[in-house]
């Protein structure tokens, strides 16, 4: 069993998301690869796929959306999972689904959708971003809840061994 770990991600954080689901699954003994979402230019050598994407503005980010264009007959034909990274603050907000994550559901055949709460850094946004937030009156900080994806990434495990 291979399987594919990738996201897109706009500062790192989502990025940081799809690492830790990686080394989870790793540790339950299953052969992963997670790669930036940039860098796949296929997926016929994986046997599972799980996707990830940031959200802002309620939508995934175009990498990831493209991404399920080009793959999505080859990802309906495997176990695939998908997880959006985007709320922040405490409860994190906002708690609605992203606008396109049932059509990514639907596309991909996914076996699951979950959303994990997101990082807000000013140091890493420009001044447009910085400008939205501020207006927004977003807080910043680091709102991922690292238990919560490595369980997540643990009940993928169990499912693709006992498959």
């Amino acid at each position: 069993m291979r399987v594919l770990v990738t996201a897109a991600s706009k500062h790192g954080a989502t990025a940081e998301i799809a690492e830790v689901i990686g080394d989870q699954l790793t540790k339950s003994d299953i052969d992963v690869i997670v790669m930036p979402i940039g860098d796949v230019t296929a997926i016929d050598e994986y046997d599972a796929v799980v996707l990830g994407s940031a959200v802002y503005a309620g939508q995934w980010l175009a990498p990831a959306k493209d991404f399920v264009r080009a793959h999505a007959a080859e990802m309906a034909t495997r176990p695939v999972w998908l997880f959006s990274s985007g709320p922040i603050g405490d409860p994190p907000k906002p708690g609605d689904d992203p606008v396109d994550a049932a059509a990514m559901v639907s596309a991909t055949a996914a076996r699951a959708h979950v959303i994990f709460a997101g990082k807000l850094d000013r140091s890493a946004l420009g001044f447009a971003e910085k400008a939205i937030t501020l207006a927004l009156r977003a807080p910043y900080g680091d709102f991922r809840q690292w238990d919560v994806i490595r369980s997540w990434a643990s009940g993928i495990a169990l499912t693709l061994q006992t498959s």
